[in-house]
């Protein structure tokens, strides 16, 4: 019988944040597969989970998902974590699911912490359609993207690092214009969690006069089109 590879949501910040299911689950795992052990050393080490730690990361899943295919077909169940939130969303892990898929092997993912959620139900933009982009490419393709979700009319969802943060702002306002709504959620689920609403204008305005520290995540309302505002009347 093959083993089954298990994807664990970790907190984003609140370490209170963990399921008790999935503390169970990193306890009875054959091993651990963790984006940077060194990062998630404290996270086990707080919960008292012994197991052992591999590096499974996006410079070297491909090399690594072989061996840990084979792993799962030995029988062994394995877990698979992220620096912070669900693995496979921004994160290493989809190559790994869908070699694990193709091998007929076991895959079952927990709920739980993922930095997108909260900040969409935040915004106060509709929940009910959303699309989320995750980080937009850093250089080729970047510019068509925008193009491409300057029309789109459901909320948008983008991570961003602090140190382009405000560049990012820049160019939303140049594609989706500065008046169109965001709303800036930073350091979910930490001591400093903030968010801050507004036009693309004012919130880049509020973030030059205050540190862009942590991760980000933008929610940027959707599009008001003729077909949108004909739906709304």
């Amino acid at each position: 019988m093959s083993g089954k590879l298990y994807l664990v949501p970790t907190p984003i910040g609140n370490l209170e944040d963990i399921t008790f299911r999935a503390i169970r689950v990193l306890k009875e795992a054959d091993l651990i597969l963790a984006e940077d052990t060194r990062t998630s050393a404290p996270l086990l080490k707080h919960f008292e989970i012994h197991q052992k730690v591999f590096s499974h990361h996006q410079h070297n899943e491909h090399q690594s998902s072989n061996e840990i295919i084979r792993f799962l077909k030995e029988g062994k169940n394995i877990a698979l974590i992220s620096d912070a939130g669900t693995p496979a969303i921004s994160d290493p892990g989809f190559y790994l699911v869908r070699e694990a898929i193709k091998n007929e092997i076991a895959v079952e993912c927990l709920p739980g912490a993922t930095a997108f959620v909260p900040a969409l139900v935040n915004s106060g933009f509709p929940t009910d359609r959303f699309c989320f982009e995750g980080f937009l490419p850093l250089k080729k393709g970047r510019q068509t993207r925008y193009k491409t979700l300057a029309t789109e009319e459901r909320t948008i969802i983008f991570y961003e690092s602090p140190h382009r943060f405000l560049k990012t702002l820049d160019e939303m306002a140049t594609h989706f214009g500065a008046e169109r709504q965001i709303s800036v959620s930073r350091e979910l689920t930490k001591m400093f969690e903030e968010t801050v609403r507004g036009t693309v204008e004012e919130v880049k305005t509020y973030f030059e006069t205050h540190p862009a520290k942590g991760e980000f995540v933008i929610c940027v309302a959707g599009a008001i089109t003729k077909s949108s505002s004909k739906e709304k009347d």
